[in-house]
Parts: structure tokens; C-alpha cells; sequence
């Protein structure tokens, strides 16, 4: 995964997650922790929530993140769609550090496997989108 897309990654915090079940499509908010090396995002979601009973019976998933802004020179944002699975230890790890606050809660964790991304940054020309696609 390109730089580019870490850079803006670590600026933000909350994705927008949807889920889709017997057609049925829903979106929430989660915070998120990113690991570039794996192309992952971790969340903390409770398992009874309507959004992961969704992504329980099908995982594939998509979402966003996005740079809020009026200003048409600064828009900034990515669109994804991946694969949501239980979260291993080293993510675990990763989503602890980055939040430490959550270790009182310890709350389920999640990873959102990326297969495909798009970002878009008009701070590097109008309409300039960057791609990444797993192998």
C-alpha cells in the first residue's frame, strides 16, 4: 500500500463501515487503529450490534474515511472494501496502544482486511486518485 494512503490514515480516526445481510444493507461509525504493513484497520465493535451480526454472516464489508471540508483543493478521502475477521493479538496489540483508554472497556476487536482502496487527494491535483488493490 502506497504511502500516500498511510499519511492519510494516521490524520483521521473513525471509518464508516456497511455491511450488507439478505440485501439488507446498514453503516455505522468505528474508531479505528491502521496497520500498513497488513493493509488492516482494527475496531472495537460488540458482537450484538446489528453492523456485526451483518458482517458476521457476511463478512465482506466496505467503507470510508473521509477528510471533512468544503474547501475543493483540500478534499481528501478513501473508499475500501475488505474482509472483517476477529482480531489477532498482534492487532489487539496495535489498537490498545493506539487507544489506550479501551483496555478499562476491553471491548471485542476486529480487523477489516483491505482488498481494495481508493484515495482520492485533490491536494495532489484535482480529482488525483491513488489505488490499491491485494494480491
Amino acid at each position: 500500500m502506497d504511502e500516500k494512503f498511510h499519511l492519510f490514515l494516521k490524520d483521521h480516526h473513525v471509518l464508516n463501515l456497511t455491511t450488507c445481510k439478505d440485501n439488507q444493507p446498514y453503516a455505522c461509525s468505528c474508531f479505528y487503529a491502521f496497520d500498513l504493513k497488513n493493509a488492516s484497520f482494527v475496531i472495537a465493535s460488540d458482537s450484538k450490534t446489528r453492523h456485526m451480526q451483518d458482517a458476521l454472516a457476511n463478512p465482506l464489508v466496505a467503507g470510508t474515511v473521509t477528510l471533512e471540508t468544503k474547501t475543493v483543493g483540500l478534499i481528501q478521502g478513501m473508499q475500501f472494501t475488505g474482509h472483517l475477521n476477529e482480531a489477532s493479538k498482534a492487532h489487539k496489540r496495535l489498537y490498545y496502544a493506539t487507544y489506550p483508554f479501551a483496555l478499562a472497556m476491553l471491548p471485542e476487536l476486529w480487523t477489516v482486511r483491505i482488498d481494495y482502496a481508493k484515495l482520492t487527494d485533490n491536494r495532489l491535483g484535482f480529482g488525483k486518485k491513488l489505488e490499491f488493490k491485494r494480491n
